[in-house]
């Protein structure tokens, strides 16, 4: 709230220039924001699907987390006034890839309930289909 009261500052002195600075920051502000909560519902859902992947198997759990990780990232990712999206696909991709391995780390931990670790689990899947498969099921 610091920023607002900045940014009212600027417009009542007139300083108009600082103003629209301290917006563009404010834009930027919000949009990291916006792509930081992205990445964390990116990441459960690569968990899951990574899971899936692995143990050839889902449960009614893992389809609702799946489920509610692609309705939060749409959401998430929708500008409501000015319509489109905070991330083009290309940068959801690239937040995807660094979310991957968050996931693979969290994900050892529950597949098989534990018994391989981070490199035999990751021998089991194939990254390049779960990311796939993840971006079709935000289509």
């Amino acid at each position: 709230m610091e920023e607002l009261a900045e940014l009212r500052n600027y417009i009542q002195s007139e300083r108009y220039a600082e103003a629209l600075l301290l917006i563009d920051e404010l834009e930027e502000m919000s949009k990291e924001d916006k792509l930081n909560k992205i990445h964390s519902h990116a990441i459960i859902l690569l968990l899951h699907l990574i899971k899936q992947h692995a143990e050839q198997r889902s449960s009614r759990s893992w389809e609702f987390s799946l489920a509610n990780a692609i309705h939060q990232i749409t959401r998430i990712n929708k500008r409501r006034k000015s319509g489109g999206h905070y991330a083009d696909e290309a940068l959801l991709r690239e937040s995807f890839q660094e979310a991957f391995l968050i996931a693979l780390k969290r994900a050892f931990l529950d597949a098989f309930e534990g018994k391989f670790d981070e490199l035999e689990l990751e021998a089991k899947i194939n990254k390049d289909q779960i990311l796939e498969d993840a971006f079709s099921l935000l289509q």
